[in-house]
């Protein structure tokens, strides 16, 4: 048996999915960029070891490193070197304004000990 609706209930469904449409968008925004800054935080470690054993091999860290890094990140990476260490801080492309500062994700790795 079904019950009809009263006569005031009539698209309450649709208000309430419209009332729930934009924090469904903004939890799918905050859960993709929390997936990018995950993925720059494992890019970050990965430029940071090409450029150490680029540091090894005679080659530039920089450019290593920057190589080591997809395409869409070599615009928002900066790489460091102090001696025969090699930091690498990438941005991650942001969908939520603000979080840039918080987002960005710096690693490092060491080329050994002093020659």
């Amino acid at each position: 048996m079904t019950r009809s609706p009263a006569p005031g209930e009539r698209g309450q469904a649709s208000i309430e999915l419209l009332a729930v449409a934009p924090l469904l968008v903004l939890v799918a925004l905050a859960a993709a960029q929390a997936l990018a800054a995950l993925a720059c935080r494992e890019y970050a470690a990965h430029g940071a070891h090409a450029g150490a054993v680029a540091l090894l091999q005679g080659a530039d860290p920089a450019r290593a490193a920057r190589a080591a890094l997809p395409g869409w990140s070599r615009s928002d990476v900066r790489v460091m070197s102090a001696g025969r260490r090699i930091v690498v801080r990438v941005r991650p492309p942001f969908a939520i304004p603000g979080l840039e500062a918080l987002l960005t994700t710096e690693r490092a790795a060491d080329a050994g000990p002093p020659a």
